[in-house]
């Protein structure tokens, strides 16, 4: 039974996700603000204490919380290394406090305190056992004070300044705690919240046409990323790939001679999900390429991809683990009116699902032991949630700096509760946002709403699965666009490599689907060959790196500009030292104006004070002055303006 004698009693503890059953999200260095409402019956003082712990630690770590207003307390502390914390919060009702405020309102009614500095003295010799040994002597001094008639002016004077609630603030009286809830945070690498991520095939790295691309093409290619600013290269499945049911040119049902299939029909004779395709080289080839990738500063990301070819060793080993018709063929993937016949997917309701889900989990285990620690997820909305909650977490426990990007392109309720469940990062719908309304209304609900919490958007503006419409037009303009707002919108970013640079656009007639296809062929890319694409890659990443503002994504505010074709947003690092304000032109082919904004006071300047603005795309300098000022953008020369606001 709770202790009758308390009395504090707690509402809506934040941050929490569905009332604390998974973790909120952060990254080391970062802060978690906890807010309460805490209360208690009648008049008297209430004081809240913070509690926060990392999971190794025993002792909890403790600050008082401000009294924000009515009955709210806030408090920050910082999340300084991975894994899980935990905070909660202590409540008591302070009767010290209560005297120092119930002192005032009998003095301003002009009553006699002879009873209330009684009272106080009673307070002060209480808590002598808990000061310093060099502060008794000041408080025994006090406590003599209130209790000498002789002096009871001078007392009451004391008592009005604040003497004895200095005491009292320093030694809280909190016998009678009462505790919240408890609530979790996951705190991750710093890569998990800003990351620039690059996608190829290795089998299209080869130098020459015709050839089939190796590792050691692909190591040859990380001083070119590093020169575009690329700490992520993502390579898709690496595997052997399938021969039943193989897919050829621009998804045809049967491969001609030599076409060597999509690389997502993992598993032949040759091996599975821990086997690697033989053109691409040796486990011993691989290992040098993640080595010279992390010398480039670059992470080596694979492809966790939960299905099968047909002739993947697991179907012999493991029937059970596949679906089969009654006609004694097996089932394959689909997604009417899709049909993946080269891909079998994995039966997660056999009844043998411990072993399932412990090979699966062993796949990624492997993967890490050869110093892989990203992973992107292919279609995990397609597997029970049940599943990617115990393996993150599984796999978490050992190894904390493991990072998970989710690609679910699905249903919102699913997309974020993937995210609830422990993805780092994620795929979203940031690729069909193109007007000013819907990125912005996008974007304030991934950064302004609940959402933020647990959801870390990686913003792509393409795939090897998705031309969006509005790249299908080939416009250097719409490239640039793109590519600058998923790079500034979001502080995580990713692209399909050679293809945006290049700017290839050919789509498959009325699809959102690339014709002639890298995922069933191999192809030939000019890596040689510059573009202002390229150019603009790397200029913008420099500035990714430079600027900590842009290293966020929930610290975006939408400025003002009369023009629907110009969107206009104000960043700024946790410091409010590093302040970014980025303006594009959404029209690919008009050049726009109109008048931005200024959030003068968030940016330290008066009305009439003039201010220099450092365009970091160009070099180009501006003076404006006041809260509205001139921008123009020609989308044929530069569609966006990249502004840092200079220091005095």
């Amino acid at each position: 039974m709770k202790n009758g004698k308390i009395r504090v009693v707690f509402n809506h503890l934040q941050p929490l996700i569905d009332d604390g059953r998974f973790p909120v999200r952060r990254t080391v260095g970062e802060h978690v603000e906890v807010s309460v409402e805490a209360f208690a019956d009648g008049h008297d003082v209430v004081r809240c204490r913070l509690l926060y712990r990392h999971q190794s630690e025993r002792r909890w770590h403790s600050s008082l919380m401000e009294h924000s207003y009515g009955q709210l307390f806030r408090s920050p502390f910082e999340v300084n290394r991975e894994g899980l914390w935990y905070f909660k919060v202590e409540g008591w009702v302070d009767h010290p406090l209560s005297w120092q405020d119930q002192l005032r309102r009998r003095h301003q009614a002009r009553e006699k305190l002879d009873a209330e500095l009684l009272m106080a003295a009673q307070y002060l010799r209480a808590l002598l056992d808990r000061c310093k040994p060099e502060e008794q002597e000041a408080v025994q001094q006090l406590a003599d004070l209130f209790t000498d008639p002789l002096r009871y002016e001078e007392a009451e004077q004391a008592a009005l300044n604040g003497a004895a609630g200095h005491w009292f603030l320093k030694y809280p009286s909190d016998e009678l705690r009462s505790e919240s809830m408890v609530g979790r945070v996951q705190v991750d690498r710093l890569k998990a919240r800003f990351s620039t991520w690059y996608e190829l095939f290795p089998r299209s790295a080869a130098e020459k046409a015709g050839q089939h691309g190796t590792f050691a093409d692909v190591q040859r290619l990380l001083p070119r990323l590093q020169e575009m600013g690329i700490d992520v290269l993502y390579l898709p499945p690496i595997h052997p790939i399938g021969i039943t049911n193989r897919k050829g040119k621009n998804n045809s049902l049967k491969a001609r001679k030599g076409e060597p299939g999509v690389p997502w029909a993992i598993g032949n004779h040759e091996g599975g999900h821990k086997a690697i395709h033989p053109e691409l080289g040796t486990l011993q080839d691989f290992r040098k390429l993640v080595n010279a990738a992390h010398q480039h500063g670059i992470e080596i990301a694979l492809d966790y991809a939960l299905q099968c070819s047909p002739d993947h060793p697991y179907v012999q080993q493991h029937p059970s683990w596949f679906r089969w018709r009654p006609d004694g063929s097996i089932q394959y993937a689909e997604n009417p009116p899709k049909k993946y016949q080269d891909v079998i997917p994995f039966n997660f309701e056999t009844d043998d699902w411990k072993k399932l889900w412990n090979e699966l989990k062993s796949i990624l285990e492997f993967w890490i032991a050869e110093g892989v620690k990203m992973f992107r997820v292919d279609n995990p909305h397609t597997k029970p949630v049940y599943f990617w909650e115990w393996l993150i977490a599984e796999i978490k426990s050992k190894h904390p700096d493991v990072i998970f990007l989710s690609e679910a392109f699905t249903a919102p309720h699913m997309m974020y509760h993937l995210a609830k469940i422990g993805f780092t990062q994620s795929y979203t719908y940031f690729t069909w946002r193109y007007t000013k309304t819907e990125i912005t209304e996008y974007v304030e609900e991934l950064t302004q709403t609940p959402v933020r919490e647990y959801f870390r958007p990686n913003f792509w503006p393409n795939t090897p699965d998705i031309l969006p419409f509005h790249l299908q037009s080939g416009k250097e303009s719409v490239f640039i666009t793109r590519l600058f707002l998923a790079a500034t919108l979001s502080s995580n970013y990713g692209f399909y490599g050679p293809v945006y640079e290049l700017m290839v656009h050919e789509a498959l007639p009325g699809r959102e689907e690339y014709l002639n296809s890298e995922k069933y062929e191999l192809r030939h890319w000019d890596w040689d060959r510059d573009t202002r694409v390229k150019m603009l890659i790397g200029i913008i990443n420099k500035a990714r790196r430079e600027n900590t503002a842009l290293q966020f994504t929930n610290n975006i505010e939408f400025l003002n500009i009369q023009n629907e074709h110009i969107l206009a947003y104000y960043k700024v690092d946790p410091q409010r030292s590093n302040h970014i304000i980025c303006v594009v032109n959404l029209h690919p082919d008009y050049v726009q104006s109109g008048f931005v904004q200024v959030p003068l006071e968030k940016i330290g300047r008066r009305e009439d004070e003039a201010f220099v603005v450092h365009d970091l795309l160009n070099d180009a300098r501006y003076t404006w002055r006041g809260r509205w000022n001139y921008v123009e953008l020609n989308p044929h020369i530069l569609p966006c303006h990249l502004f840092r606001i200079e220091e005095p």
